[in-house]
C-alpha cells in the first residue's frame, strides 16, 4: 500500500496497538473507510455492487463484480480482499487463499485480510500458520477477538513445524 491511503492509514495502525475495544471499533471503522476508497468512483462503484451482491449471497455475481474491479484496478487491494471473501463463502479456499495472499502484498497492515487467511489455513488443516497468523495479527490489533480466540484454540495443537 503506498500513498495517501497509506499516510492516512499509518496512524490508525499505531493507535490500534493502544486502543481498548471501543476505542478499536472506531479506529477499524476509519480504517475500513480508507482501505474502501480506491480513488475512483467507478471503482467504488464495481466494490459497492460487489458487496451488496455479497450480502444477498449473490456469490456468482459478487465474484463477478470483484473480478472486474481487480481487471481495472489491480493494485487496488481491497477488491482482492471483497473477492476471496466471496470464495471463501463458495468453499474455494485455494482460490480465497490466493487472493487473500494478493491483498496482504498490496497491503500488509490489513489485519481483516491477514484473519481471513489465518481461517483458510485452519481450515485446510495448517495449524502452526494459522496460529502464527492469528498471533501477528494481535500485534497490530491487540483487541482483535477473534485473532485472540484463534491463538488460543490452537495453541495446544502448534508443534513449530510450519511456521
Amino acid at each position: 500500500m503506498a500513498g495517501p491511503q497509506a499516510r492516512a492509514a499509518e496512524p490508525l495502525i499505531a493507535a490500534l496497538a493502544e486502543a481498548d475495544a471501543a476505542e478499536a471499533r472506531q479506529i477499524v471503522r476509519e480504517l475500513e473507510l480508507i482501505w474502501s476508497s480506491s480513488g475512483s468512483s467507478s471503482m467504488d462503484l464495481l466494490l459497492r455492487k460487489g458487496r451488496d451482491a455479497l450480502e444477498r449471497g449473490d456469490l456468482d455475481q459478487a465474484v463477478g463484480h470483484f473480478s472486474a474491479l481487480i481487471d481495472h484496478a489491480p493494485g487496488f487491494a481491497e477488491g482482492w480482499h471483497m473477492r476471496a471473501m466471496a470464495f471463501f463463502r463458495m468453499e474455494e479456499l485455494g482460490l480465497a487463499q490466493a487472493d487473500l495472499e494478493q491483498a496482504l502484498a498490496l497491503n500488509p497492515l490489513n489485519f481483516q485480510s491477514a484473519y481471513g487467511l489465518a481461517v483458510v489455513l485452519e481450515e485446510t488443516g495448517r495449524i502452526d500458520a494459522a496460529h502464527a497468523g492469528y498471533s501477528a495479527i494481535l500485534k497490530i490489533y491487540p483487541a482483535h477477538e477473534d485473532s485472540l480466540a484463534g491463538r488460543d484454540r490452537l495453541a495446544p495443537r502448534v508443534s513449530g513445524s510450519d511456521i
